[in-house]
């Protein structure tokens, strides 16, 4: 099994980009959005692997209803308060901090055009237990007074994913195996406990707490990550990697009309990969074609076979809002059995489609405040070989190249 980290940052920067790199659009295409991936333990049978390497994407298991289990802790730090409330009795504090849970799950499950809808997710449990997330227990859990080694410098919050890398898979003899490869079998939400330099704040809480972190905007984004997001590069997504700084939230605040409010449209669309509606036919649409050197020894060291440009952000602009709908990352493309090649590739999908819709294409580095660790945290989601895994066979395994940022780009249409 894989278990990955995803964590916001504090502090976003600004940062000029300088773009070298040839942009070719073509009608055929194997990419990947800035979603997780998980690749296939390849040493073990075909019935259990599934026969490839191609990496798959990271996701729940929504084929039944209510299976998506939910739970947070109560135990809330008090020396010193990181949790702040506008209720400060213990009933209402811990009443105020389940509405926001609830508000943020909901953001995720009211898109348009996506299965992950409100009845996926099991009723929304409480644990007194001070150290409740763990990722071996099954069960996705919330966790605001749990010190962890992976609150570095400047981490917030961090969720911890734990995904199949095959199928059968099971985190203890008593929980479900897994049917499919990437399959979440763990995901944790952690926020900073016990930090006397940074706390939290509830929506009715924030105004009168101008220098806390917006508890609503960190947990949607954390929970993001737990339905299977990496970090996306559009700064105005909710899986921006960095966060709000204090006193403000991400986007506008979810309403009744408009509960997924807070999220973008880029968002809204990776979400639709992750877990798509086959009834939905709005948005159907998709651009593809590869992110290539002008001049191939422009390309920095790199292990044999990489092509084309890895990574680049390429992002769809909706010509009539001037939003941007999707930005994918693009770098590498895989036919079964794999492995990933890293060919420049790029794929954006699930795309409003119409007689009148059209989109304006533009490739960018991730060379900061962006870069390519923000959105891939561990390079084995994308390619494993006997250096990572001992005994692995030769003919699945590759090595992903180091970043090509920065670059600077020309478009040229494909045949």
């Amino acid at each position: 099994m894989n278990v990955n980290r995803r964590r916001p940052f504090r502090n976003p920067i600004s940062v000029a980009v300088a773009w070298l790199f040839l942009l070719q659009i073509t009608a055929a295409y194997t990419g990947a959005y800035d979603l997780g991936t998980t690749v296939a333990d390849m040493r073990h049978a075909a019935s259990a692997s599934g026969g490839t390497s191609c990496p798959q994407l990271t996701r729940s298991n929504i084929s039944t209803p209510g299976s998506i289990n939910r739970q947070w802790s109560t135990s809330l730090g008090t020396t010193p308060v990181t949790i702040l409330t506008a209720d400060q009795t213990p009933a209402g504090r811990l009443n105020e901090i389940a509405a926001v849970i609830q508000t943020s799950l909901s953001v995720w499950t009211n898109v348009s055009g996506t299965l992950l809808v409100p009845s996926t997710l099991g009723t929304l449990q409480q644990t007194s237990t001070a150290a409740a997330c763990s990722s071996s227990d099954g069960l996705n859990s919330i966790c605001f007074n749990q010190n962890d080694a992976g609150f570095a410098l400047g981490v917030l919050a961090f969720t911890r994913v734990v995904s199949a890398d095959s199928v059968g898979e099971q985190l203890s003899s008593t929980s479900a195996p897994s049917t499919f490869i990437g399959e979440i079998l763990d995901a944790d939400v952690l926020l900073l406990p016990g930090n006397s330099n940074t706390t939290f704040a509830t929506p009715a809480a924030l105004p009168s707490n101008p220098n806390a972190y917006d508890l609503e905007s960190i947990v949607t984004h954390e929970l993001g990550h737990s339905f299977g997001f990496n970090h996306s590069g559009e700064w105005s997504a909710m899986m921006f990697p960095f966060a709000p700084p204090p006193g403000q939230f991400t986007a506008a605040r979810p309403t009744t009309q408009s509960p997924d409010a807070p999220l973008s449209d880029d968002d809204r669309t990776g979400l639709r990969i992750l877990y798509p509606d086959p009834t939905d036919s709005a948005h159907i649409g998709a651009i593809s074609g590869r992110v290539l050197p002008a001049n191939p020894l422009a390309l920095p060291a790199a292990p044999a076979g990489v092509t084309g440009i890895f990574p680049a952000q390429v992002v769809a602009v909706d010509n009539a809002t001037g939003t941007v709908t999707a930005a994918v990352m693009a770098g590498w493309s895989c036919g079964d059995p794999g492995p990933a090649q890293f060919d420049g590739t790029f794929s954006l999908q699930r795309l409003m489609v119409g007689t009148s819709q059209s989109y304006e294409i533009y490739a960018e580095p991730l060379d900061g405040p962006v870069v390519l660790g923000n959105v891939i945290y561990n390079l084995t989601s994308l390619c494993r070989n006997s250096t990572t895994d001992p005994g692995w066979p030769a003919q699945y395994a590759c090595t992903a190249p180091p970043s090509a940022a920065p670059f600077s780009a020309r478009i040229q249409p494909g045949p």
